[in-house]
């Protein structure tokens, strides 16, 4: 883990911004002491994989006439 100053950070960001996005981790002191950390963020995890549904709306009856017009009755 590598420790730069306020004033390092504030010189040099786009230089820690770069090791941090390849993986190093930079802890920033005020006045020796630590106040932040400057790490990659963590990957994110791939969304999940919706259901095919395919066979479900295949189980539903088929409407062979106008469905607006149900709509309509329904109503």
């Amino acid at each position: 883990m590598r420790t730069a100053s306020i004033r390092d950070l504030h010189i040099r960001t786009s230089e820690l911004v770069r090791e941090a996005a390849d993986g190093a981790v930079i802890l920033i002191a005020r006045r020796g002491e630590p106040v932040a950390e400057l790490r990659p963020i963590s990957k994110k995890t791939a969304k999940p994989k919706l259901p095919d549904m395919t066979d479900f709306w295949r189980r539903f009856p088929s409407v062979t006439a106008d469905s607006g017009r149900f709509l309509e009755e329904d109503r």
